[in-house]
């Protein structure tokens, strides 16, 4: 059987990519990437993901707002957000979180809509993959109020001890493009020092390219180079990177009858 890698967090739905999304796909296939999760950023997009979800084979949806999208949201979004999980039964809700970075909404009104979208995650019994930066240890504080069903800390780039805390609450790590350069020397060390049930592999395309696309557009046909990257981080070989973040990925957000699928590709 052929490597087959998984990419745990991919907005195919994007606009950057309606000239060209089923080629970006094929390619990605091609590539021997068997699937990807489609996390939504806002409750409009819910409706692109579940588009994108339906006319492309093995991508898989998540709903939720991040933070970015918190200052145009209202609680009646919250509502919506609720009936489109009833409705559509997706993977994960996701993707959700806090930033603390410049230029992001009022934190109290992102840690508002966070808290709630964890109420409807451990209503709905879903995972969640998060967005988190620069409010590691906030983030933290909700988990622990709000128990979920585990989950992807996307893009993570916190301590080994604030991993660890992750770990013990039921999540896995992501890493993508930023690990491929070699001036990210935090995150790097602690990709090759978790343990092979911490990780899962992302692009977050169209965003985050990694070091041999640094100004373009991120795709998820870069996953399986990314992956390469980590496993000669962590010693190990390729196809074993690609059997354990596969597993882990599909252990995060519950898939299950998809998963020989996922690991036997067309």
């Amino acid at each position: 059987m052929d490597t087959c890698w998984i990419d745990s967090h991919c907005h195919l739905q994007a606009p950057e990519f309606t000239a060209d999304r089923a080629a970006v796909w094929s390619a990605a296939r091609a590539a021997g990437v068997a699937g990807a999760i489609l996390p939504a950023v806002n409750l409009a997009d819910c409706a692109s993901v579940a588009d994108c979800c339906a006319r492309h084979a093995m991508c898989f949806p998540a709903y939720g707002i991040h933070p970015s999208f918190v200052k145009g949201a209202t609680e009646a979004d919250l509502a919506r957000l609720a009936e489109a999980l009833k409705r559509d039964h997706p993977l994960a809700v996701g993707e959700i979180g806090l930033d603390g970075g410049e230029g992001y909404p009022d934190f109290s009104r992102q840690a508002f809509f966070f808290t709630a979208q964890l109420a409807l995650a451990r209503d709905f019994d879903l995972p969640v993959i998060l967005h988190v930066r620069r409010a590691i240890d906030e983030v933290l504080k909700r988990l622990r109020r709000f128990r979920v069903k585990g989950g992807i800390a996307h893009a993570f780039n916190g301590s080994r001890q604030q991993a660890d805390e992750f770990l013990r609450l039921g999540f896995r790590l992501g890493f993508g493009g930023t690990l491929t350069y070699p001036g990210s020397t935090r995150i790097r060390a602690l990709a090759q020092a978790l343990p092979d049930e911490a990780i899962v592999l992302e692009t977050d395309a169209p965003d985050i390219p990694p070091r041999w696309i640094p100004h373009e557009r991120n795709s998820p046909a870069e996953l399986p180079a990314i992956g390469r990257v980590l496993a000669e981080l962590r010693a190990t070989p390729a196809d074993r990177l690609a059997d354990l973040t596969v597993r882990n990925t599909l252990e995060a957000v519950g898939i299950g009858r998809q998963a020989t699928e996922i690991r036997n590709p067309r």
